[in-house]
């Protein structure tokens, strides 16, 4: 098949999820550089491809697509054979949810405390780190029943969720009181295909 383009920024959680999802699907992927420092994705070039201005967005053979989750959706049911993505309405839905934490309070936790270190966004980082440890032990909690965020197999829900996690300490927020998330992420790394994101040596992160 041709290879899957990928409009990507390095640095970027959102767009490594989808760099992530297509590595362990073992589709052949094109990555398009788009320089946010220069403002590349308000370009009208990009703003064609999403008008929202933001990466990612996948061109699969002229299906265009915007927004992290919504692609992870898209590859999953067009070639994960049923692996990533539950069909039964309780799986679908407990992915669902997951899906709405990585948009909602993981963003606005880890992801967000990452922004103000590595980006130096104005964010006020002791507001934003507490909050990020409260998302981590409700996290932490879930993963002391089960493997995944949701049941004894990987999906779409761990791939969204551990871009921001595994990057947490980048953003001053540390993983040492989390030890079902440790061994979570570790068992996303060893997944065959797993290609992690660049790491800066910002915050906790301090080698690389």
């Amino acid at each position: 098949m041709q290879a899957i383009k990928l409009y990507n920024f390095p640095r970027s959680g959102h767009a490594h999820r989808v760099e992530l999802m297509l590595s362990l699907l073992k589709l052949p992927t094109e990555l398009i550089f788009v320089d946010l420092a220069k403002g590349e994705h308000k370009q009208p070039a990009f703003l064609a491809l999403n008008a929202f201005g933001q990466v990612p967005v996948i061109d699969d053979q002229g299906v265009v697509l915007a927004d992290s989750n919504a692609i992870l959706v898209y590859l999953a049911q067009k070639y994960g054979n049923g692996r990533w993505l539950p069909a039964d309405p309780v799986g679908a839905a407990k992915v669902q949810r997951w899906l709405s934490a990585a948009a909602g309070p993981i963003a606005f936790g880890p992801a967000r405390a990452r922004l103000i270190t590595v980006f130096g966004a104005p964010y006020n980082a002791d507001e934003v780190i507490p909050y990020a440890h409260s998302v981590l032990k409700v996290v932490e909690l879930e993963l002391a029943n089960s493997p995944y965020l949701v049941g004894s197999e990987p999906t779409v829900a761990d791939v969204a969720a551990y871009s921001y996690i595994a990057h947490a300490p980048e953003g001053n927020v540390s993983l040492d009181d989390y030890p079902n998330i440790r061994a979570w992420l570790a068992r996303i790394e060893a997944l065959p295909g797993f290609v992690g994101m660049p790491r800066t040596v910002a915050g906790l992160q301090k080698t690389v």
